[in-house]
């Protein structure tokens, strides 16, 4: 998964378990971005505790499959991650939701999201997922995905809180990965009929 990742890059990678060191950085690697105020479901101040209960709970689900996670590394540690949500309900097998996507502040502007996305789009589609979504409040990442191919769908205005507090919208989108919408449901369908025995 290092193609498309920038030269400082070192290893973008699947964990298939969070070791305690791994667990520590990831941590310290959401508590940067609460504080530089990205709007990722926690409050400032982000102490070290909560993050690390955030994390091992990630962990739980990485193990037991619903989740994939991904991380990148440089020469000082995890510097940034992504997640797929691949546990969906039973209708929508096709589906993943892209969540936490996120880079240490000391590594903006380097490659390191594209990077990050490229990866997480290539194992959605190694997990047999065709259509990815997500949602965020960062203007900069809009651009990003945006670039990348995804499509906005809308705007929800006050969804959350700010970290420092105050409320924020967020903006949905969704990529489809493999092909037409139109064929892909036609496959899914049929494999939920043969799943149940009909031919």
């Amino acid at each position: 998964m290092n193609a498309d990742a920038p030269a400082a890059v070192r290893s973008i990678r699947r964990l298939e378990t969070v070791s305690d060191a791994q667990a520590r950085g990831l941590a310290e690697l959401l508590i940067d971005c609460v504080e530089g105020g990205a709007s990722v479901s926690f409050m400032q101040p982000l102490p070290l505790s909560k993050a690390l209960a955030f994390w091992r709970q990630v962990a739980e689900g990485v193990e037991r499959g619903d989740r994939a996670l991904l991380i990148a590394e440089d020469t000082q540690g995890i510097v940034g991650t992504v997640q797929l949500v691949l546990a969906q309900p039973d209708n929508q097998p096709h589906r993943a939701d892209l969540s936490k996507m996120l880079v240490h502040r000391r590594a903006r502007c380097q490659g390191w999201g594209e990077a990050l996305m490229r990866a997480a789009e290539q194992l959605a589609s190694d997990c047999g997922k065709s259509l990815l979504v997500l949602d965020t409040s960062s203007d900069s990442a809009e651009r990003l995905y945006a670039r990348l191919g995804w499509q906005r769908v809308g705007v929800i205005p006050g969804y959350a809180l700010l970290p420092q507090g105050g409320l924020c919208a967020t903006t949905y989108f969704y990529r489809w990965l493999n092909g037409d919408p139109a064929a892909l449901r036609t496959a899914v369908v049929t494999s939920a009929l043969e799943a149940d025995g009909i031919p």
